[in-house]
């Protein structure tokens, strides 16, 4: 009789905890490195910040370790331009290998210099894959980058269908703070 309270009260512990949970808020959002994370909390600078419910949090797989790995030490930025066709094949390896990349369409007399002092020299399509930088479309070097770089060959992770940024589309908006006396990065005030 104890023994079938006692196994009640924690089956009941149990289903009121993962209900609690279940109303939880789940974002996934962009940092300032463009690296992906997942989470209840946003952080400050957060950028695409998509909300995300917890039974689509837990059904979609977590990324390979390997892929997770790489994207922190050698993220991928490609530079690009509307209307290249060596950037479409650029784009079209990358998105075919399933490497996640930022890309950087550069459309504007600022995104240029941004090019140039990146890269060197103004060469589109461009490719930085952590240190390394690659300027022009060559296939079998940019293979290599992106397997020195530790990212998972053709095949292993399933192909991306990244499209071609839009020409003058505005930055993201940036995510709100969060609000609150326990926010990351809120300025404490001295007790009164």
């Amino acid at each position: 009789m104890i023994a079938g309270m006692i196994t009640a009260r924690v089956i009941t512990a149990f289903a009121l905890f993962f209900a609690l949970g279940a109303h939880a808020q789940v974002y996934r959002w962009l940092d300032d490195k463009g690296r992906m994370h997942v989470g209840d909390t946003l952080p400050p600078g957060a950028r695409s910040v998509e909300k995300i419910s917890n039974a689509r949090a837990a059904t979609e797989p977590a990324e390979p370790y390997a892929l997770q790995l790489a994207r922190k030490n050698a993220p991928v930025t490609l530079y690009s331009t509307p209307n290249c066709p060596l950037c479409d094949r650029a784009r079209q390896l990358l998105n075919a290998r399933g490497v996640p990349f930022s890309e950087i369409s550069v459309a504007t007399e600022k995104q240029v210099q941004d090019l140039v002092r990146v890269v060197g020299r103004n060469a589109l399509p461009s490719i930085v894959v952590g240190s390394k930088i690659q300027d022009g479309f060559a296939e079998a070097i940019y293979e290599g980058m992106l397997d020195d770089a530790g990212y998972p060959k053709t095949g292993v992770l399933p192909a991306r269908a990244q499209q071609q940024p839009r020409v003058g589309a505005a930055e993201p908006a940036p995510a709100e703070a969060p609000l609150g006396p326990y926010a990351p990065g809120r300025a404490r005030t001295p007790p009164k």
